[in-house]
């Protein structure tokens, strides 16, 4: 246990035989389950775990392929059902370092947060030794992310070294959440929407020689459709459905607005382009709608990051 709490370590894994070993070895003692999902790899994984004889393992088998975020909820159920208070995510391939665990479980079992999660972007060195065009995307895909989830004070979204609570878990319709790559963003999503605090805890990353097996060609399209679908169901549910809020009304009217003004700001460029002198009363009539559907949607923005759930929200576990 840590903090009185009951701790589960949920280990998504495809294709780790050569790793896994040493992600069980190297489980803290405080951790009390380490629920290890194989996504149907094709490779000795599974032997490598069920010859493995710590106690705390629990090893279960997909025979389909489910997506890391499909194997994730399958250990999160899992855990809940061993009787965890708080569930880990630890890497397969042992990338996701053990002994800065504490500071992530501090975070949900002593200072009240219902999520927790790891930024590997904590310092502008942070970035040194990383491609451009990946330092370019990460700044792209958080800014995206929190547009979308809600949660402005996050960074580094796609980091998967993550602490929930599982009264928090209860609550989240997991069968609703994305089962791929784009687990981590949607599942953002669904807290805000529950109003779940979150914060984040600078962990460098550990890189090996692993080879990612991502797409982009196919991850990118499926991670935009979700983010675009999941902002207005967020914007929906948090504040049109359960308590009409201002930041609805500004959004929508904002954007009208705006798109009002680029469509008459575009008749008349077409104007001037074939020899149509604009009037002053046309040219307000494009500025105009663009000026004020700017200022609302910018103050559809600072309301939204007003309403990020950034405070502790939860008691601190006592037994």
């Amino acid at each position: 246990m840590y903090k009185g709490a009951v701790i589960a370590a949920v280990v998504p894994a495809y294709k780790e035989a050569l790793m896994i070993g040493r992600v069980i070895d190297t489980m803290p003692a405080f951790v009390d389950h380490i629920v290890i999902v194989d996504d149907c790899s094709p490779d000795d994984t599974s032997e490598v775990v069920t010859a493995s004889a710590d106690p705390r393992v629990t090893l279960i088998r997909h025979e389909v392929n489910q997506g890391v975020g499909g194997a994730i909820i399958t250990g999160h159920r899992a855990a809940m059902s061993l009787g965890s208070d708080v569930n880990v995510i630890m890497a397969g391939d042992a990338q996701m370092d053990p002994e800065y665990l504490p500071p992530l479980l501090e975070r949900v079992t002593a200072d009240g947060y219902g999520f927790a999660k790891a930024n590997r972007f904590f310092s502008p060195e942070s970035f040194s030794g990383m491609p451009a065009y990946r330092v370019f995307g990460n700044i792209v895909l958080s800014f995206m992310t929190k547009l979308t989830s809600g949660y402005w004070h996050l960074f580094d979204p796609q980091n998967g070294y993550t602490a929930i609570r599982t009264d928090v878990l209860e609550r989240v319709p997991l069968d609703n959440v994305a089962q791929r790559y784009s687990f981590e963003n949607d599942l953002l999503i669904h807290l805000n929407i529950l109003q779940v605090s979150a914060v984040d805890v600078p962990i460098p990353a550990v890189y090996g020689e692993e080879v990612s097996t991502i797409k982009l060609r196919h991850v990118v399209p499926e991670l935009v459709a979700l983010l675009t679908r999941g902002f207005w169901r967020r914007i929906w549910y948090r504040y049109v459905l359960w308590s009409f809020s201002p930041i609805a009304l500004l959004l929508i009217l904002g954007l009208l607005l705006f798109a009002f003004g680029v469509g008459v700001a575009l008749w008349v460029c077409f104007q001037v382009a074939s020899s149509v002198v604009a009037t002053a009363a046309t040219v307000m009539l494009a500025a105009l709608p663009l000026m004020i559907g700017t200022q609302m949607l910018i103050s559809a923005l600072q309301l939204d990051i007003q309403a990020s759930p950034d405070k502790p929200d939860h008691q601190p576990f006592e037994r």
